[in-house]
């Protein structure tokens, strides 16, 4: 009984850890830029927390932050829409099968979380970016999925 015991904790124990929830945090701020160009997930996750934080003093109707997560052949047409959903939708269209995840707007000093599943986004090229006006060119980078 000992030994079934033994294995079934060592089971769990390895399933927890192959399926890991990985903790990502990116800054943003007043100059429009996020703090990495490349965000790398570990083959050994199966879903992210990424938090954003944005460092700046801005508040959020003029210098507000948030990050999208695409396939990067939709980012254009998706931050052209996301302008069209407004501040109330924090700048992200309602149920848009094109958004992967998304944080909500923050301003300065506030930060952010999102949680996603990855294990669909692998191998895929994905893209994210900050869907407030005008900032979707200079505010993106690359999500990359190991293994």
């Amino acid at each position: 009984m000992k030994l079934i015991l033994v294995s079934v904790i060592a089971l769990v124990m390895s399933m927890s850890v192959q399926a890991a929830t990985c903790e990502l945090t990116i800054d943003s701020n007043d100059q429009m830029r996020f703090s990495a160009a490349e965000l790398v997930v570990p083959a050994n996750c199966e879903r992210v927390r990424l938090t954003l934080t944005h460092s700046g003093r801005l508040p959020r109707n003029a210098m507000g932050h948030n990050w999208v997560l695409a396939e990067t052949d939709q980012v254009q047409g998706l931050s052209t829409d996301a302008m069209r959903a407004g501040v109330d939708q924090d700048y992200v269209p309602a149920d848009d099968p094109r958004v992967l995840a998304a944080t909500g707007l923050i301003g300065g000093g506030e930060q952010t979380s999102v949680e996603f599943s990855v294990t669909e986004l692998r191998g895929r090229d994905l893209t994210y970016f900050c869907s407030f006006p005008g900032h979707s060119m200079m505010m993106r980078g690359k999500l990359i999925i190991e293994g």
